[in-house]
């Protein structure tokens, strides 16, 4: 096994949230065994004991990582998602601390698209009214409002993983498949990109979302938006709770402009199992909720779980930034019989010079270097011999505008 310049014995790894046991045996796997767990997030007093001393967080959705308590984690060296989200995540605080966040961005793709898909076809056929009326004892037997999908147009505004991946499996309902997204993407299948948004909107017969929270996504589906959907249309959210304006959706339910919708995420959730849900959608018999559960699958968490370990385990054993969110992004091969030293620094004229004047007072045989920066910060990893590496390591350290080092044997 790799050695690194600290036993690994010694470095606690936190895991909070009832993170899939997939994540524990691969950190077990790479020889880590200080792993703490919690089924669930904590109240910050406790949160901060537990991190004081913690090399590495792995977090869901609840814990809110702020500056606050980044104050309180001196150790913390990189930080874990395990989900698709990073907005509990102060990026900024962790980009200039030097601590990397990683997440996993497509480890639920097809459990948010079988959920959606599923959705779907019980809207069509009008099934969430008439399931609530059977249980109030009464007998829907009906077929007005209810269709098959083959012949119907699904419009999916987000046309990325999870988007591209409903398109395929929609087409093979015999559904037509259009798309907006602000960026140009390359159709699948025989999806089409509509002209604009409102396009989508009035022609689309199910219109689901799976964009991003950003402030162009904030409250894209608000009044407005309603005029132009198509009358009698069926409404989708498994993105973001911010993306759709709840008073509206619900004046489209009541005047029947939306003939049912589904719901996964919120403006505002429970913190936990025990609070009370509340929404005006829930006097609805026609809507679809679902507690944030798109990517809630066993299959999806024990994916998410291997993915985020294995991020940070390289991390900690290589160095690697590949794929971090917050902070340059360096992809690192081994490192076989050379020194690793990782140095993060201010983005300022002439750090790199510094740190190579050290490498060349030292007489070092440097055998790569690597250099990737972001406006704010920079990362410099270096592959030199070891008999040298050491005291390269402490004067490092000195360079003004250093946020952190480290060094893998």
């Amino acid at each position: 096994m790799q050695a690194t310049s600290f036993d690994k014995a010694k470095i606690k790894i936190v895991l909070l949230e009832g993170i899939h046991a997939s994540a524990v045996k691969v950190f077990e796997n790479s020889g880590y065994s200080n792993i703490v767990t919690a089924p669930k997030s904590l109240p910050f007093d406790e949160l901060k004991s537990t991190l004081a001393d913690a090399h590495f967080l792995g977090i869901r959705s609840r814990t809110q990582v702020t500056e606050a308590l980044l104050a309180h984690t001196p150790k913390l060296a990189a930080i874990g998602c395990f989900c698709i989200g990073t907005n509990q995540v102060d990026l900024e605080a962790t980009e200039v601390r030097g601590i990397p966040v990683f997440n996993a961005p497509f480890a639920n793709t097809r459990s948010v698209a079988e959920l959606v898909l599923g959705e779907m076809i019980l809207l069509l056929r009008g099934v969430p009214l008439k399931n609530a009326a059977a249980h109030r004892g009464e007998w829907l037997k009906s077929a007005i409002n209810s269709f098959e999908t083959r012949g119907k147009t699904l419009g999916i505004v987000g046309y990325g993983h999870i988007g591209t991946q409903i398109g395929i499996l929609a087409e093979n309902l015999g559904m037509s498949v259009q798309f907006y997204d602000i960026e140009s993407k390359l159709a699948l299948g025989n999806a089409v990109a509509a002209d604009s948004y409102h396009q989508l909107l009035e022609t689309s017969d199910v219109v689901t979302f799976h964009v991003p929270e950003t402030e162009q996504t904030k409250l894209m589906m608000n009044a407005e938006a309603f005029s132009h959907l198509k009358k009698g249309a069926i409404l989708i959210n498994a993105s973001r709770g911010t993306v759709v304006e709840i008073e509206s959706l619900c004046k489209a339910l009541e005047s029947g402009d939306v003939t049912g919708a589904a719901i996964d995420v919120f403006p505002k959730e429970p913190k936990s199992n025990q609070d009370e849900f509340e929404s005006p959608l829930r006097a609805f018999d026609n809507v679809i909720l679902t507690p944030h559960v798109g990517g809630s699958t066993m299959e999806a968490q024990a994916n998410i779980g291997i993915e985020v370990s294995e991020k940070l385990v390289k991390y900690s054993d290589n160095g690697s930034t590949l794929s971090s969110v917050n902070i340059p992004e360096v992809a690192l091969p081994s490192h076989a019989g050379k020194h690793r030293i990782c140095h993060f620094h201010h983005n300022e004229p002439g750090i790199l010079a510094k740190i190579n004047d050290v490498f060349y007072s030292e007489n070092a045989n440097i055998a790569a270097q690597y250099l990737q920066t972001t406006k704010n910060v920079g990362y410099v990893v270096t592959d030199i011999d070891q008999s040298s590496s050491n005291n390269a390591f402490e004067k490092l350290k000195q360079i003004p505008g250093t946020i952190r080092s480290r060094i893998l044997y």
